[in-house]
């Protein structure tokens, strides 16, 4: 049997096959968040850890879980250095970039895909999944980090002062010179496959060419197709995806409130509705509640 356990943002925990992967590592956060009543020190058995890019709400805490289990974790070269840094053996990282397939033991596998990070530089706060985002096209490089500039001052007022001291806290396992490029995962196990994205972005090219039994989709912020902001809503973005990917199953991340000032609680009414219509189940999962979503002996 696979199953997954959400941890809130983007971070699960799958069992399969007898591995324990984390897929992320963000656990641990600000006192006035939604979370999901965990911490990071609870987490005593891992054999794995993957994470899709170096920001602080999927990093933070992998090194404190490497410390305490004997996990080997898999990211990209800027992850890879910002462990280091925080004092992780570079032999109990494997760095990748796209193109690559790791076998996690000798049953279960997983490929790498490069991926996109979401526009998180074209807005100062998130949005409802419904609502419609138009232009941010043809925005530079240079323009875009102004962009972000502007974003890092804006959180100082908008956040609360605890999620500010937590924002600042966790800064540690956060990379300044940005997502060190986003990642997509799709493994291989006796009961079938599962993909994890955690971060509304993708390559279309990249997504054709998968059809996972399971998707985790992240579903928040300003989509990124092929390099450019998505023009329409979230829900346009997860219908392109889910009727690429055609899973028999989807479940998200990323979509609760995890950064008061920043994040929004998400309202799933919209997502819903749109999930009647596309070919998936959408499988909605509470906080650390292990649910079982591949079973070969069924």
């Amino acid at each position: 049997m696979t199953s997954l356990e959400w941890f809130g943002c983007a971070t699960y925990r799958m069992r399969t096959a007898g591995l324990t992967v984390m897929l992320d590592a963000y656990v641990d956060r600000a006192a006035d968040a939604a979370g999901p009543g965990a911490r990071t020190e609870d987490i005593t058995d891992c054999d794995w850890i993957v994470i899709g890019h170096s920001h602080f709400d999927h990093l933070y805490g992998a090194e404190r879980i490497m410390a305490q289990t004997d996990a080997t974790m898999i990211g990209s070269y800027e992850t890879v250095r910002v462990m280091a840094e925080a004092g992780v053996a570079p032999d109990r990282m494997i760095c990748v970039a796209g193109g690559e397939t790791v076998a996690l033991s000798d049953r279960v596998s997983v490929s790498v895909y490069p991926s996109q990070h979401s526009c998180v530089w074209s807005h100062g706060a998130m949005v409802q999944p419904h609502e419609v985002c138009l232009g941010d096209l043809g925005v530079t490089w240079q323009e875009q980090q102004q962009r972000m500039q502007q974003l890092t001052e804006h959180l100082g007022s908008a956040l609360s002062a605890t999620s500010l001291a937590h924002l600042l806290g966790s800064m540690g396992s956060h990379s300044d010179r940005g997502d060190g490029g986003a990642l997509l995962f799709h493994f291989d196990t006796p009961d079938g496959t599962v993909l994890y994205q955690d971060t509304s972005g993708h390559w279309s090219g990249i997504l054709a060419g998968l059809r996972p039994d399971v998707a985790i989709l992240a579903a928040a912020g300003r989509a990124n197709i092929d390099g450019a902001p998505v023009q329409g809503s979230l829900l346009d973005f997860l219908r392109v995806e889910v009727e690429a990917l055609r899973p028999r199953l989807t479940t998200l991340c990323h979509h609760d409130d995890w950064l008061p000032g920043f994040s929004v609680p998400t309202d799933m009414g919209p997502v819903r509705d749109l999930f009647d219509g596309l070919p998936t189940e959408l499988l909605e999962l509470d906080y650390v509640t292990p649910t079982v979503v591949l079973d070969a002996t069924a």
